[in-house]
């Protein structure tokens, strides 16, 4: 499943299907902290997930907005790295059925609940499939 971190398409595609990965994001003490969240994309390649509003990555993103993401399936892993905002009004609506239409049931826009947007700046996919390994690296910015 060879694709090159440049094709957002492809990327996006791929982030579709996986439908989960690791954020990690800067927590008060400036250490890391991850979680494993569901995931989705819009088509131009914004990532969408949802978190409790009491949650640590929804402090983090406050305070500092830089966020990095893995996603991986088989032998391809895709680190995506960016800046993250809790969605608010149209755009809370917008992505959260978004969201919505990726996992059906979920609570993304029920009272407690945040939509978070990550917008990528840079891409690195890792194709563990091929001999030699490829490694592709892109800036989305």
């Amino acid at each position: 499943m060879t694709f090159d971190a440049a094709d957002r398409s492809a990327v996006t595609w791929f982030v579709l299907n996986c439908g989960a990965g690791v954020v990690a994001s800067i927590g008060r003490d400036a250490g890391p902290q991850a979680a494993f969240v569901g995931l989705t994309a819009t088509d131009d390649g914004l990532l969408v997930l949802d978190a409790l509003e009491s949650s640590r990555k929804v402090a983090n993103i406050a305070a500092r907005p830089e966020v990095a993401v893995v996603v991986t399936e088989g032998d391809v892993t895709v680190q995506l790295e960016g800046r993250a905002r809790v969605s608010v009004d149209d755009e809370r609506r917008r992505l959260g059925a978004a969201y919505d239409e990726r996992f059906p049931g979920s609570r993304a826009l029920d009272e407690g609940f945040v939509v978070i947007a990550v917008e990528v700046r840079w891409v690195r996919v890792y194709d563990a499939g091929t001999n030699p390994p490829r490694v592709t690296e892109s800036d989305w910015a």
